[in-house]
């Protein structure tokens, strides 16, 4: 059986993590791809993360290109191109340099991986999987948006550094845009069975959930100049593992809602199955009216962001 072939656009912080962490997963070859004026820059993080695999054992062959011909036929393509943000500047900000470098990109994907299986990570999430599917004309299986994976293991990590308890045990999901309006469904969170609710007090979780909201800015005002990049490679990782390997994760996803939760025709954060399908199913479960009313707002502020791409 021949390996699967996964494409990274974009060869910055989170594409070379997502490269180190696809090789050690050994899911398949690896391509990092980026603009020509950068083309040295990934072929040396290729050569790099090539040079490291005799100390891990993995096998994996990884390369950098600027040429998109070389990426015909791959089986994933995680997308990470545009610019990150800089400290006082939302995701909002992003969306007139970001959304040229999507069309751009979802135009060549289609030429050369029209069958293939894409998760994007560029930012605005909510406009820039929206701009692709729209580009692209992909079936909804086969584009998603990588938020809520990341969204909700920062919601764990929260409550597992709150409680000692281990973050292997803290299951919980965010729900709705990958933004300030996002929706921490705390009620079903819970650790190792146990409801969150009955381990943290009422006023100390909605600190948390605030903190959740507003995770990534934290760490763009931290940095200085750039955002997270740790965290958000090994969330997309996770999505890409699924559907390499079949494994049906149930991961909140930025996924095509066609009236799943009362959205239609918008992607937003819902419990996703992903498995050799793409994204094979939307998961509903029966919201509370104040969870209805967060994701009411969530979706008015995708919408927004969305009509400001002209798609």
């Amino acid at each position: 059986m021949s390996r699967k072939t996964i494409a990274l656009i974009g060869g910055g912080q989170i594409g070379g993590n997502l490269a180190l962490l696809a090789a050690q997963k050994e899911l398949g070859d690896i391509i990092i791809f980026d603009i020509p004026k950068a083309e040295g820059m990934v072929k040396g993080k290729a050569l790099d993360l090539m040079q490291l695999r005799p100390h891990d054992g993995y096998d994996a062959n990884i390369t950098g290109t600027s040429n998109w011909k070389n990426v015909k036929d791959a089986d994933v393509f995680i997308i990470t191109a545009g610019i990150p943000r800089k400290p006082g500047m939302d995701r909002e900000d992003l969306l007139g340099i970001n959304l040229g470098i999507m069309k751009d990109v979802a135009q060549n994907i289609k030429e050369q991986a029209p069958r293939s299986f894409v998760i994007v990570i560029s930012n605005p999430l909510d406009a820039m999987v929206y701009a692709f599917h729209k580009v692209s004309g992909f079936p909804k299986n086969q584009v998603v948006g990588m938020a809520g994976a990341l969204d909700s293991t920062r919601f764990r990590t929260f409550i597992a550094m709150e409680t000692g308890y281990s973050v292997q045990d803290v299951t919980c999901m965010v729900l709705g845009g990958h933004g300030d309006t996002m929706v921490p469904i705390t009620r079903l969170a819970t650790i190792g069975g146990v409801p969150v609710a009955d381990l943290i007090p009422a006023e100390r979780l909605s600190e948390i959930e605030e903190r959740t909201r507003f995770a990534g800015s934290e760490i763009v005002k931290l940095f200085g100049n750039g955002s997270a990049y740790y965290a958000p490679a090994q969330s997309a990782i996770e999505m890409a593992e699924s559907y390499i390997k079949d494994k049906k994760r149930v991961i909140p996803c930025a996924s095509l809602c066609q009236g799943e939760f009362g959205v239609d025709g918008y992607f937003i954060g819902v419990p996703t199955v992903i498995g050799s399908g793409g994204v094979e199913r939307i998961l509903e479960f029966e919201l509370q009216d104040h969870e209805k009313e967060a994701l009411h707002d969530t979706l008015a502020a995708v919408q927004k962001i969305v009509s400001e791409t002209g798609l």
